[in-house]
């Protein structure tokens, strides 16, 4: 496929809706209301928003320009700017990063689907130990979440296929629309429970007390993720950018989008869990084990409303998931694509089977398989560790040395400023950022991960 043939975003919205539910998942939901009630609240929160503008903003659009400036995928983005050299092997990491969390990520968008149908036929009700031998007969079945993971990796196969336009840009305007009304209206739900001010509090509330080194790593990991970074996501959704877009203006845009997904997250998730006295856990207790149990108890009284109120949140849960699926699955469809130089429907094909066999493999590992383990920790874990604590941040720290110190200063400032006919203003913050701070501070992610700081 020519440059002139590459297929573009149909309009503005579009691009936004897209990029931003690429950077909308699971994470948003669950990971970090928690962390924000468990580390000072609304201290949390700008400590956030602080990371975002430092952190998160600065490798984004510099992940815009690479991708939009060769207009290509991921791996041959970084090799035509790199003429070559070794630097194109971070864009090869990149599109591996993203392919193995799809097929481990669509496990737990498995679940998400499976909760969902679960709703629906009205089985989540019972006692506390009901939802956890729940979560853990289902998750350690040997094949019905291999057929939830497959389920919804066709479902984005089918989203992937019809292209750019057809397919991803008008899914995203169904469903990222969509996710935002189920959130205000689990919100209004959530908060209009009796006690659920406590929750509020205990969200929004500053705490400086909390506030410690570790809390400052953890915001700074959280803004990293939280945008996808590095995972090949957004350099390919902007190889299919307008040269008129506005790399700057999208990127604040797609942050305060990803922030207000969170932050409403946890204005469900906390006046709920208060309001019945349930202290919310991390990980994946907490939305397919606690959160059953809150539901229950909290629409007691109402059960049409709390089966109306369940059937929502895991809706949510599924499109979360299925619009990070599909910026996922499109880095390796377009990496096929044109490194192959086969059709989209081929090249979507082989991701989804691969992917299928992986998310088969992670999830069997779940079953306590000693075959399916490594130094002891399950195929699933791996891939999470490897991908997650070190693929990201590796390949996230070099996207900032290459970007600050290999790629021309003058390519740079043109993708920033759309060759001049914008204004230029905060490119020198911005340049500084990328070359000094982004780096030490992944570096500082990474090693607070592996436990050195």
């Amino acid at each position: 496929m020519s440059q002139k043939e590459r297929a573009k975003f149909g309009s503005k919205l579009g691009m936004i809706l897209a990029t931003a539910g690429g950077a909308v998942g699971l994470g948003n939901v669950w990971r970090f209301p928690y962390m924000t009630g468990q580390n000072g609240g609304a201290a949390f929160i700008l400590i956030y928003i602080g990371c975002i503008l430092l952190l998160g903003l600065p490798c984004m659009i510099s992940e815009f320009i690479i991708g939009r400036h060769a207009a290509s995928n991921t791996a041959r983005a970084y090799t035509k700017l790199s003429n070559g050299t070794p630097w194109k092997w971070v864009g090869y990491l990149g599109v591996l990063t993203g392919f193995l969390i799809t097929g481990y990520y669509a496990v737990v968008s498995g679940w998400c689907l499976q909760y969902g149908m679960a709703s629906v036929v009205n089985h989540l009700h019972g006692s506390p130990e009901y939802f956890k031998t729940y979560f853990t007969d289902f998750s350690t079945n040997p094949w019905k979440p291999i057929v939830w993971a497959s389920i919804i990796l066709l479902i984005t196969h089918y989203i992937i296929i019809h292209g750019v336009r057809n397919g991803i840009e008008r899914a995203s305007k169904v469903m990222m629309p969509a996710l935002f009304i189920l959130l205000l209206v689990l919100v209004v739900a959530s908060c209009l429970l009796p006690g659920a001010e406590r929750g509020v509090e205990f969200l929004l509330k500053p705490d400086f007390s909390k506030v410690t080194k570790d809390v400052f790593l953890g915001a700074l990991g959280q803004s990293f993720y939280s945008l996808s970074i590095a995972m090949g996501c957004i350099c390919t959704y902007a190889s299919y950018y307008s040269r008129h877009t506005k790399l700057v203006n999208s990127a604040v845009q797609i942050g305060l989008i990803d922030t207000f997904v969170a932050v409403l997250a946890g204005l469900i998730i906390f006046p709920a869990a208060f309001s019945v006295g349930v202290n919310p856990d991390s990980g994946p207790s907490l939305i397919f084990i606690t959160l059953p149990n809150v539901f229950e108890q909290a629409f007691a009284g109402m059960p049409i409303l709390g089966y109306v109120i369940s059937l929502a949140f895991y809706l949510l849960l599924s499109m979360a998931a299925l619009t990070s699926l599909i910026s996922l699955h499109e880095v390796s469809t377009a990496f096929f694509q044109e490194e192959l130089h086969i059709s989209r429907n081929r090249a979507a094909m082989i991701v989804t089977s691969c992917c299928i066999l992986i998310g088969a493999v992670c999830s069997l590992s779940l079953i306590g398989w000693d075959a399916l383990t490594i130094a002891g920790m399950s195929l699933f874990d791996m891939f999470d560790f490897v991908t997650g604590q070190i693929f990201l941040p590796v390949g996230g720290m070099l996207t900032c040395i290459f970007i600050g110190w290999y790629v021309p200063k003058k390519i740079v400032k043109d993708e920033f400023t759309n060759w001049g006919t914008l204004k230029g203003s905060v490119f020198g913050i911005y340049y500084f950022l990328i070359r000094f701070v982004c780096p030490l501070a992944i570096l500082a992610i990474f090693l607070h991960q592996l436990g050195v700081v």
